[in-house]
């Protein structure tokens, strides 16, 4: 019996698939939330995201009303689930959307403009 012949292109294409994929972006979720006062308000919002697996990074600043969720490769989090659970913890959602922007970009930006 003969062993199938893999044309040379197909492991190429794969290996360079799976080198790439550690490093994929996944995606980032960026709030617009209302009610955040203190640095305990972003302890607590910060400690709630992080609980859910397609979490890999948070960020909260009070100033700009902003909560950013960076997703780990291949994760979601569905606005539903993050809208419900800042409003049950007492804050007023106004706008969710998805971006491409990694969370050290936003950072970077936020500490450009003077705030974090």
């Amino acid at each position: 019996m003969s062993k199938p012949r893999i044309p040379a292109m197909r492991p190429a294409l794969f290996v360079t698939c799976i080198l790439a994929a550690p490093s994929a972006f996944a995606g980032t979720i960026e709030l617009k939330v209302y009610g955040l006062v203190c640095g305990f308000c972003a302890q607590g919002i910060e400690k709630t995201l992080r609980r859910d697996a397609a979490t890999a990074d948070v960020l909260v600043s009070l100033e700009h009303k902003l909560v950013a969720i960076e997703t780990r490769a291949g994760a979601d989090i569905p606005d539903e689930t993050l809208r419900r659970a800042l409003e049950d913890a007492g804050y007023d959602v106004r706008e969710i959307r998805r971006t491409e922007r990694p969370l050290a970009e936003i950072r970077a930006t936020l500490k450009k403009d003077g705030t974090s």
